[in-house]
């Protein structure tokens, strides 16, 4: 995938050449929305949106950018990438975090031919037991760190934050590819 964009369709930094402007611009998809709200409502809109695309799901808009649910594939893995890194944060001390290359992730995995259920399930699972986790974390404990491999120190609360905004930016691109193919 190149060159993804914002809900407004502008160009993202790219999170390897300028991995603080993609923070900053997680974090400002996010706004001053609370993250946990954020995320706990991105499982019924990923449901919402794997309905409506219906047999336009696994149609790709261009043959560079991920279709519908290949967005829900990238953000599985994320979630399943999330929920080490925040527990990382809380039990060790500063630990140097692994980064991935999602497009490798998403060709790897085959999500543009997976069960949307499964994904669906997979991701639910998964965002709930996260949600459960940070909500039951002390602010002492939000602010431990991981350090990542391009943009340095993360407290988790920080990390939290930015899959919040994880979520609203792949939810766009999704729903901008499932506009794509409709418009031919």
């Amino acid at each position: 995938m190149t060159n993804p964009t914002d809900r407004a369709g502008s160009a993202s930094p790219d999170n390897l050449a300028d991995p603080q402007g993609y923070q900053r611009h997680l974090i400002g998809l996010v706004g001053y929305d609370d993250p946990a709200a954020v995320q706990g409502s991105t499982i019924a809109t990923w449901r919402a949106l794997v309905a409506e695309a219906g047999p336009d799901l696994r149609t790709r808009p261009e043959l560079a950018e991920w279709s519908v649910l290949e967005c829900l594939g990238h953000a599985v893995d994320a979630e399943l990438v999330m929920s080490g890194r925040y527990r990382w944060a809380i039990a060790e001390d500063d630990p140097t975090i692994v980064g991935f290359d999602q497009d490798r992730w998403v060709a790897a995995f085959d999500h543009g031919h997976a069960d949307p259920e499964g994904l669906l399930g997979l991701f639910e699972a998964l965002r709930t037991a996260n949600l459960a986790l940070v909500a039951g974390t002390t602010p002492a404990a939000r602010a431990r760190t991981v350090r990542h491999p391009e943009r340095g120190p993360e407290s988790l609360g920080l990390m939290f934050t930015m899959t919040a905004g994880h979520d609203r930016f792949h939810l766009a691109q999704a729903r901008r590819a499932l506009a794509a193919v409709r418009a031919g």
